[in-house]
């Protein structure tokens, strides 16, 4: 689990920083061409929790939270890039021009990294829990 955990938080560290490091083509330019509403706000909000998320799974701590949180840009990855297996465009995603072919194979092969992510993501959540939310009783410290 080890591998798995060092895995996943470097790509979603790397991910966030890229949004900073490339905007235009990796941050708000990527957000503004999928029609997303406030770009410029909405890419570095994601970039911020990539880097936290990705942290916390490499350090351990709040891991099952942070893969849940995570868990949802990994959906939203797999939302927009729908229109690949469809052959068309999705409410605000477009049809890929850098695309050659589409359906469901070639939408099997353009999401293959985020399916990996997302298994991984649920292993770690399964592995670590949730633990936002839960308070020790005074009876539970430990002593």
């Amino acid at each position: 689990m080890i591998l798995v955990r060092l895995i996943v938080g470097l790509v979603f560290l790397l991910e966030g920083a890229l949004k900073f490091i490339r905007p235009e083509e990796l941050g708000a330019g990527r957000f503004a061409s999928f029609g997303l509403p406030v770009p410029h706000l909405l890419a570095p909000l994601a970039g911020g929790l990539e880097i936290l998320g990705g942290a916390a799974i490499l350090l351990n701590l709040y891991a099952g939270d942070a893969a849940l949180v995570l868990l949802l840009f990994i959906l939203a990855a797999l939302a927009a890039k729908l229109p690949i297996g469809l052959g068309r465009p999705l409410g605000p995603f477009p049809l890929p021009a850098s695309v050659l072919h589409y359906g469901w194979l070639s939408f099997c092969y353009e999401v293959r990294i985020e399916l990996l992510l997302l298994f991984s993501l649920v292993a770690i959540l399964i592995d670590s829990g949730l633990r936002m939310g839960h308070r020790r009783r005074w009876y539970q410290s430990g002593l």
